[in-house]
């Protein structure tokens, strides 16, 4: 029944317009013989009016599939531009605007123009040199709000128009700078790991071989090997248990075990931890929280990690003296807000993206002795989600850098 009604449409519709082009045939044919044409004159004037609007039909349908195209191209997420054969922009999709920052991109301009950059220009022009296609990673500083500059990893990709279409080019840009910080990331974190395993394991095995050797006889002198070798081997398992920390919360393969506890007293914790760090130092600490604490409930022993890290980075990232941490916490009917300060040296902006990814590891400019494999953050992060909180990170250097944490009271895990 479906396929009858079908088949009827169609010839209706076709009838329709059968009749639709003889009506207007029939028109023209009265004009023309009205204006005293003859027969044959009046088909030929027929014949051009007939092939005028077929002609701006096809325009139409050309022009149609132009904006289809284009509103096509303008939702991917890579960056696409056509030129002429002199490098003008002939179109342009929005992706490319917000790649290099941009509100918008002029057409008929150069790509030189435009983009002020020979990279580009360059890979365009040897794909129209060579008539093939050219692919090349670039790494080009983007200028942002406030003077500040971000630098980002592409890769452009040009070949010349197809033979049949007009003479030019396409270029398609990628941004690929999380991939290529994802690779950095992993080979530093391979480098880091190594160098952290490898330093302590060499100490450790240094002096089995010295107390082998029956060099050593006082036990003072014994015991002060022993206190070392422990210390270096607590480093390793350090390294070990972090590891496989970040592995667990990210996996979710391990149930979160919930118990009330105080966070000042975990911050407390923490601090008589990290007390071997600030002998000699000149680091002060100022603890605000309610009264009573600050009553949570949670993982204590994912919590005490969550403080200690992020102490501990406060006081590594800034051995010059005269720092000051800061711990408050606000509680409100439903959730808390915990803040983790410091007056350091602070966090450069290009860096803020990236300091809560496993294994990396900021300040390049710092001194070697700092040591860690780039984990400690990411645990951070990984905790509090799993606690259905959030943290944030806010940082001017030289003036403060502040950690927010954000958890609700309700005591709810969320893997």
């Amino acid at each position: 029944m479906t396929v009858t009604i079908l088949v009827v449409a169609l010839v209706l519709l076709a009838l329709f317009a059968w009749r639709r082009e003889l009506h207007w045939r029939q028109s023209v044919l009265k004009i023309t013989k009205a204006a005293g044409l003859r027969d044959f004159e009046a088909d030929k004037l027929g014949a051009k009016f007939a092939g005028l609007i077929e002609a701006e039909t096809a325009l139409h349908k050309e022009e149609y599939l132009r904006r289809l195209f284009e509103s096509l191209l303008n939702e991917i997420r890579q960056g696409v531009v056509i030129t002429d054969d002199h490098q003008r922009i002939k179109f342009c999709n929005r992706t490319m605007g917000h790649l290099f920052h941009r509100p918008s991109i002029h057409r008929g301009r150069t790509l030189l123009e435009e983009f002020s950059d020979h990279e580009i220009n360059d890979i365009v022009q040897a794909a129209l040199l060579n008539q093939r296609r050219t692919v090349k990673e670039i790494e080009l500083n983007t200028p942002l709000a406030a003077g500040m500059v971000s630098s980002r990893h592409y890769l452009i990709e040009a070949a010349p128009l197809p033979a049949k279409a007009e003479a030019g080019a396409w270029l398609m840009v990628y941004d690929i700078t999380e991939q290529t910080m994802a690779e950095q990331v992993r080979k530093d974190f391979v480098a880091n790991a190594s160098h952290e395993l490898r330093t302590p394991l060499t100490l450790i095995n240094g002096y089995i071989e010295t107390l082998q050797s029956g060099v050593i006889k006082d036990d003072a002198a014994m015991k002060r090997c022993l206190d070392v070798m422990e210390k270096h081997g607590k480093r390793i398992i350090r390294i070990i248990e972090d590891m496989l920390t970040i592995s667990r919360l990210e996996n979710g393969s391990s149930a979160l075990n919930l118990e009330p506890f105080t966070a000042r007293s975990c911050v407390q914790d923490a601090l008589d931890h990290l007390a071997p760090m600030l002998e000699g130092r000149d680091t002060r600490f100022q603890l605000d929280f309610p009264s009573d604490g600050g009553h949570m409930v949670g993982d204590r022993f994912y919590w005490d990690q969550v403080f200690t890290n992020l102490l501990e980075n406060a006081i590594k990232e800034n051995p010059n003296p005269g720092l000051m941490i800061k711990v408050t916490g606000q509680w409100f009917a439903d959730h808390c807000v915990i803040r983790v300060s410091d007056n350091g040296i602070g966090i450069p902006a290009h860096d803020l993206p990236f300091v809560f990814k496993r294994f990396f590891r900021g300040h390049k400019h710092h001194s070697p002795e700092i040591k860690g494999t780039g984990l400690g953050l990411s645990i951070v992060r990984r905790t509090i989600e799993a606690h259905g909180g959030t943290i944030e990170l806010t940082s001017t250097p030289g003036v403060e850098t502040t950690f927010t944490i954000r958890v609700p009271l309700t005591g709810t895990a969320v893997n």
